[in-house]
């Protein structure tokens, strides 16, 4: 996105990409089809130390100037959900639109280029050594992104080189990251791997309503992902089955109206039934088969209460390994919000996930990394 939108403007421009092609994370994201940006794009649905550092670059490219190029090559998009855009037929039309933009503006993509030295004089301007030789330029762009999903090259590299030239590096973590759990909710969680359900989920005073999906090590799905990014280790973590219906009317109002009815078949009509059996055979043993006319109605609005507020402390992520992003990363306060260029260091430019800037789950990601590149890139 930055080299195409410094290509239109007339400038020479290398990208030097470490993969051995272009995209792979477009490639593989939204299930192969990519979720390429959210409708509902703003900045309150980004993590930072400083919140307010990633408002001009979404303002002055915002993702309706995105999707007017999406529809400008014809590609057939939808929302999924919540605002969330991905192309009907396969992420690959969004790298071949970038592709076809690049080739167009004379950009210059060489893959599989391994950087080794890169330094810098006022007088000859940036030096990077690669495999493909040398190149020189007055400007460089760092878009290196983060450490999540190491089996796709991501490194440490952005981070090094920006300390290097002096700029201030937050400490990093998975975001957007599923939980693991240990002990008998582990066992619980494995029973039920593959089960989803709604849930809303919160942490640190954040909380999310989406899908909670059950594995082998603990908790996934859109609801955990999204909570992760505000949960530390060591904290609580809240879920609601039912975010939706109040289960102490539900249970209340079944007892009078279906007093033979158990526990677990009225809980079964809102929730799976595979998660009511082993949340009962967890926590109340006793009560799931028996008639709701035989238990109190303390017994009802407490297990009401308890699914509503089920917590629990997770033993940690799974790391960077499935992480979809990285928090944390170069200071905002190193580089301006209007250009993305360092304060300090002359002609050096950050964008994307290696800034501490991080989206919510949805296409939000993906929508800094093009206002941020288009930032940069009217900059240089």
């Amino acid at each position: 996105m930055c080299a195409m939108t410094a290509g239109r403007r007339g400038l020479d421009v290398v990208v030097l990409e470490g993969a051995n092609k272009i995209g792979k994370k477009i490639l593989m994201s939204g299930g192969g089809r990519c979720n390429f940006t959210n409708i509902h794009c703003d900045p309150s649905r980004f993590l930072s130390a400083n919140p307010h550092f990633c408002i001009s670059a979404l303002r002055r490219y915002t993702q309706w100037d995105f999707i007017k190029l999406v529809e400008v090559h014809g590609i057939d998009y939808h929302e999924k959900t919540l605002g969330q855009l991905f192309c009907d037929h396969s992420s690959k039309d969004i790298v071949a639109m970038l592709k076809k933009e690049c080739d167009e503006a004379g950009v210059n993509i060489l893959t599989s280029s391994q950087v080794g030295e890169v330094t810098y004089s006022p007088e000859q301007g940036y030096r990077v050594d690669t495999v493909h030789g040398d190149f020189q330029a007055p400007k460089l762009v760092l878009a290196t992104g983060g450490l999540s999903i190491p089996k796709m090259g991501a490194s440490d590299f952005g981070y090094r080189l920006a300390r290097q030239f002096g700029l201030n590096v937050l400490p990093t973590r998975a975001g957007l990251v599923p939980f693991t759990l240990t002990g008998r909710w582990q066992e619980l969680s494995e029973k039920l791997s593959g089960v989803s359900t709604p849930a809303r989920m919160t942490a640190n005073g954040q909380r999310f309503d989406e899908g909670l999906l059950f594995t082998h090590r603990g908790l996934s799905g859109p609801a955990a992902l999204q909570v992760s990014s505000y949960w530390h280790v060591g904290q609580e973590l809240s879920i609601d089955l039912s975010p939706v219906t109040q289960l102490e009317h539900l249970l209340l109002e079944s007892k009078s109206s279906q007093p033979k009815a158990t526990l677990k078949k009225v809980l079964g009509t809102l929730l799976p039934n595979a998660l009511v059996v082993e949340l009962l055979g967890a926590l109340w043993p006793q009560l799931g088969t028996t008639p709701l006319a035989d238990l109190k109605n303390a017994q009802l609005q407490s297990v009401a209460e308890s699914l509503h507020a089920w917590t629990l402390i997770p033993s940690g992520t799974e790391g960077y390994r499935t992480a979809e992003v990285t928090l944390g990363g170069i200071d905002t306060d190193e580089l301006s919000s209007q250009t993305m260029e360092s304060k300090q260091q002359p002609g050096l430019y950050c964008i994307g996930e290696v800034i501490d800037v991080t989206g919510h789950l949805g296409g939000f990601n993906f929508q800094w990394a093009w206002s941020s590149g288009v930032a940069a890139a009217n900059a240089l």
